[in-house]
């Protein structure tokens, strides 16, 4: 399975990209909202886990953007 991992934490993104590495998944990461919307323009993944609280696009603007673009891509949304 690939996953779309949406964290500008570097701790936490590293931390979840080597929790589910070992799991068998494949994991894409981006640190922000629009490199997320880059990514899932161009690329196809089957979860897409994403914080809300991003650089230069926030979580809920990418599941906006990406629910406008007809894109069902099922989407975790994490946020401290």
């Amino acid at each position: 399975m690939r996953i779309l991992l949406v964290e500008d934490d570097t701790g936490l993104g590293e931390g979840i990209r080597t929790s589910l590495k070992p799991e068998g998944y494949t994991v894409d990461w981006v640190q922000d909202g629009a490199s997320a919307l880059h990514a899932l323009t161009y690329e196809s993944f089957e979860l897409v886990v994403l914080d809300l609280g991003l650089p230069r696009l926030d979580g809920l603007g990418v599941l906006r953007q990406l629910r406008a673009a007809a894109n069902p891509v099922p989407v975790l949304v994490l946020t401290a």
